[in-house]
């Protein structure tokens, strides 16, 4: 298989709301079908402190973990105040009171050891610095405090790419996720990205559609 090289995403978010609304709606989908990356998640053995999500977009991944894991807390770092306002509404929705902030994951807004786990779905490929990233992953979490990150790989088969965009109905997603493929990353290259942080011990495992990374603060 010839890789294609990786072609960098922006990483400001969904801004506008139209879009935002058809992104609402795709991801409340993918959670009925349970296609949200839930159940890898759930296999991290995460455990039910308390749980903070990176890029949480409407909210879904990390509501549905705090509700199965039974997390203390649940606060939630996007850097689309728009994307905020919808994470509120949804978590209202599951009566849940999850505090979200707007915030760049590259600098996170919380003192060091702040929490048990960390998670973030589908908003890797958009990190402008990775590296910055899951340094600041290990500096939020607490001693022996577990992580997963989980998002699109670009070497996907691409019948598998295929049957993805079917799925997404909506032109302007399309779009997008046309975008976000292609800026996603290989396992190799994930892997030579954490040797330079604090979580240098991570695995990274592929998955139908993508990676999983997870691991602990030793």
């Amino acid at each position: 298989m010839i890789k294609k090289p990786r072609i960098s995403e922006s990483e400001i978010g969904i801004q506008d709301p139209v879009t935002a609304g058809m992104y609402d709606r795709l991801a409340r989908q993918l959670r009925d079908w349970g296609w949200n990356g839930v159940r890898e998640m759930l296999s991290a053995d995460l455990g039910s402190g308390a749980l903070l999500e990176l890029g949480p977009g409407p909210g879904y991944v990390g509501l549905e973990l705090a509700r199965q894991l039974g997390s203390r807390s649940l606060t939630g770092c996007e850097n689309s105040p728009l994307m905020v306002r919808i994470a509120r509404k949804n978590a209202a929705e599951y009566g849940m009171a999850a505090d979200y902030v707007v915030g760049s994951a590259m600098a996170l807004p919380f003192p060091d050891g702040s929490f048990d786990c960390v998670v973030s779905s589908g908003s890797l490929h958009e990190w402008e610095t990775p590296r910055m990233v899951f340094d600041e992953i290990w500096r939020v979490l607490r001693p022996g405090g577990r992580f997963c990150v989980t998002d699109l790989r670009r070497d996907t088969a691409v019948w598998k790419q295929w049957l993805l965009w079917l799925l997404v109905r909506y032109r302007p997603l399309r779009t997008g996720l046309q975008s976000s493929m292609a800026a996603a990353y290989t396992a190799p290259e994930l892997t030579a990205i954490l040797h330079q942080t604090r979580l240098s011990d991570a695995q990274v495992r592929r998955t139908f559609l993508g990676l999983c990374i997870c691991g602990v603060k030793s």
